[in-house]
């Protein structure tokens, strides 16, 4: 669901924005933090970045296995193959 601010921003000569304090406060995103660029449609959809399991998408419980990251799950149902 989209809901608009009422914010509006220009891109600046390097194809910068700058996100909302109130915006980055709401959604919790610090400096540094890395956030996902998606393209939905005619749209710009910005997702804060959280890893997930290469196979499944969850984000609980990780493993890393040759710098891949696979969860618990996933990890049992391969070692089952």
């Amino acid at each position: 669901m989209i809901k608009s601010t009422g914010i509006i921003r220009k891109v600046d000569e390097l194809g910068r924005i700058v996100i909302p304090r109130e915006i980055r406060l709401m959604l919790e995103i610090q400096e540094k933090d890395p956030l996902e660029i998606f393209i939905e449609g005619a749209s710009i959809v910005l997702k804060k970045y959280h890893e997930n399991c290469i196979f499944c998408g969850n984000s609980k419980d990780l493993h890393l296995y040759k710098d891949k990251l696979i969860c618990s799950k996933c990890k049992d149902d391969i070692v089952n193959l």
